[in-house]
Formats: structure tokens, sequence, C-alpha cells
């Protein structure tokens, strides 16, 4: 059975960072496509970040390119979401998401974390 489990969410002031993680069991994420996404109070599901399985190519949207950066640790089956200068309109659950054949960078994700909340004070 696969499981993806996020964590690292949390209360932060503008301008701060954290790191999520996002830790698979099941599967060997290293090579799998893995994506961030989140959602915001009334807000649609938005892709944020994603890196390939087959060549680690990495996707960034406009709205957290040179802010966010995604990594892999192999060794711990991890993806991090490593997130720098936060805003208050950064808040939202944030998921992470992988699939073999994921279209990148954001579709055809099978399986999902439960997210992690994240929130940024003004």
């Amino acid at each position: 059975q696969v499981q993806l489990a996020e964590s690292g969410g949390g209360l932060v002031q503008a301008g701060g960072s954290l790191r999520l993680s996002c830790v698979a069991s099941g599967i060997s994420l290293d090579e799998y496509t893995v994506g961030w996404f989140r959602q915001a109070p009334g807000e649609e599901r938005e892709g944020i970040s994603s890196i390939s399985g087959s060549d680690n190519k990495i996707y960034y949207s406009d709205s957290v390119e040179g802010r966010f950066t995604v990594s892999r640790d192999n060794a711990k089956n991890t993806v991090y979401l490593i997130m720098d200068s936060l805003k208050p309109e950064d808040t939202a659950i944030y998921y992470c998401a992988a699939d073999f054949w994921a279209r990148l960078p954001f579709g055809g994700f099978t399986y999902w974390g439960q997210g992690t909340q994240v929130t940024v004070s003004a």
C-alpha cells in the first residue's frame, strides 16, 4: 500500500522559512515524479513545484519561483519543499503527490498525502 505523509507545516511570520517533507512508504520515491500542491480556503488547488522521476527535472509555478526549492533525499525516501521569504498569500494546506507516469509539470498524480497546514502571518 502506497502512502505519502507530509510534515513540517506550521505558523510562521512573513519573511520566514519552513521546510516541508514528503515521506513515502510502499514505493521508491526516487523513481517517481513528485509534485507539491497547495489549496487556500475558497481557492482551487494549485500546483507549485514538481521534480521528475526520470531525470530530476524541476518545475516551479510563477508564484513561488525564486523562493521555494524542491529536492530529494533518496536515502530517506523523502522529497522536501524548502520555502523561503514566505508571504501571507502562501497560507494554504500543502500536499505532496507522486506518480510514475505523471504528466509534467502538474498532471496525472495518483498518490496523495493528507496535507500539512502552512500559515503565514503578516
